[in-house]
C-alpha cells in the first residue's frame, strides 16, 4: 500500500477546509490536478473518486489522502457527504511503500497510508469540526495550522497505535477484538456488561477483568466512553435536539443522557455543540 510522510516538526499549512455535501444524486466530482495534499473523511454515502490512474471507493468511515500533482476526477456519481480539508507541507511529497516498512517512523514524521478504514472516525470528524470553527471564528493561521496537523496526529495514532502495549495470547487479542467491534456496532443501545458476557458465552467478571488488563479501561467504563464518543459526533455533525441525540444513544431521558456526557466529557451536551458550531458547509 502506497503512504506519505510529513514531518511535522514545525505544523503543516492549512489551505482550506470543509464539509461538503453533494446536490444530487447524479453529482460527479469535478476534474482537477491538487496543488497540495487533500484529506477526505467520509460521514454518509459512497465516493467514486480517482487519483491518476487509481480508482478509490470510499464509504463512511474510511478516508482518503491524496497528494500535490495528483490528477483527481469522480468516475462515477456519488451521492455522499464528508469532511475535507486541503493543507500544505514545506517538504517533497515523499512516497514510501508501507510493506517495506521497517517499522514505527522517527519522532516528528508521520507515515498515513493514502486510504484505510478509521477506528474511531468521529474523533476525527469532531477534529474537523473544531478546526472549521476556528477557521470560521478566529481564522488565525497558527491556531489554524496546529489544528490541522492536531488532525493528521489523530489519523497517525489510529492507523498505527494500537490499544495494547501488553504481549497477549491470540485467542485473547481476537476475543477482546470482537468485544471492541461489537461494543462499536451496539452502542446506541443500553448494552450492559452482562449481555456482552452472555453474548460471548464467558463469565462476566473473567470477561471484564480480560478487558481491563487488556486496554487499562473497565470494560463499563469503554461502553460509556464510546457511546459519548457517538454523543459528540451527532452534536457536531448533526443539528438533531438534545432529546433526539439521546434517544438515538438509547436512553429513555434525555436528563440520564446529558448527566453522563458531562460526567464524561466535562461540558452538557449543549455546551460542547455551541463550543464549535461554525461549521463549514459547501454544496458544490
Amino acid at each position: 500500500m502506497i503512504a506519505y510522510e510529513l514531518k511535522v516538526e514545525t505544523p503543516v499549512e492549512l489551505e482550506i477546509t470543509g464539509k461538503f455535501l453533494a446536490p444530487g444524486a447524479d453529482w460527479i466530482h469535478m476534474s482537477r490536478i491538487l496543488l497540495d495534499y487533500e484529506l477526505i473523511v467520509m460521514t454518509e454515502g459512497m465516493l467514486y473518486l480517482a487519483g491518476d490512474q487509481q480508482h478509490f471507493t470510499v464509504a463512511p468511515g474510511e478516508y482518503l489522502l491524496l497528494p500535490p500533482h495528483t490528477r483527481q476526477y469522480g468516475f462515477q456519481a456519488s451521492a455522499c457527504s464528508f469532511y475535507w480539508l486541503h493543507f500544505r507541507s514545506p517538504d517533497k511529497v515523499c512516497r514510501l511503500d508501507l510493506a517495506a516498512m521497517p517499522g514505527e517512523p522517527e519522532e516528528y514524521k508521520l507515515i498515513l497510508p493514502q486510504y484505510g478504514a478509521l477506528k474511531s472516525p468521529e474523533k476525527i470528524i469532531v477534529l474537523m469540526k473544531q478546526l472549521q470553527d476556528c477557521v470560521r471564528g478566529y481564522n488565525q493561521k497558527t491556531l489554524n495550522n496546529y489544528m490541522t496537523t492536531s488532525v493528521l496526529c489523530e489519523l497517525y495514532s489510529q492507523v498505527f497505535h494500537s490499544v495494547q502495549q501488553f504481549p497477549r495470547k491470540a485467542k485473547q487479542e481476537q476475543l477482546y477484538n470482537d468485544i471492541v467491534d461489537y461494543i462499536k456496532w451496539s452502542r446506541s443501545q443500553q448494552i450492559k456488561v452482562a449481555q456482552i458476557a452472555d453474548y460471548f458465552g464467558y463469565n462476566e467478571k473473567y470477561l471484564s477483568h480480560l478487558f481491563t488488563t487488556i486496554s487499562g479501561t473497565s470494560l463499563k467504563q469503554y461502553i460509556l466512553q464510546q457511546r459519548m464518543e457517538l454523543a459528540k459526533f451527532l452534536l457536531t455533525d448533526t443539528n438533531r435536539n438534545i432529546t433526539e441525540v439521546s434517544q438515538e444513544l438509547g436512553y429513555k431521558d434525555a436528563h440520564n443522557f446529558m448527566k453522563s456526557f458531562k460526567k464524561i466529557v466535562g461540558l452538557t451536551p449543549s455546551e460542547y455543540r455551541n463550543a464549535y458550531a461554525k461549521r463549514l458547509l459547501f454544496y458544490e
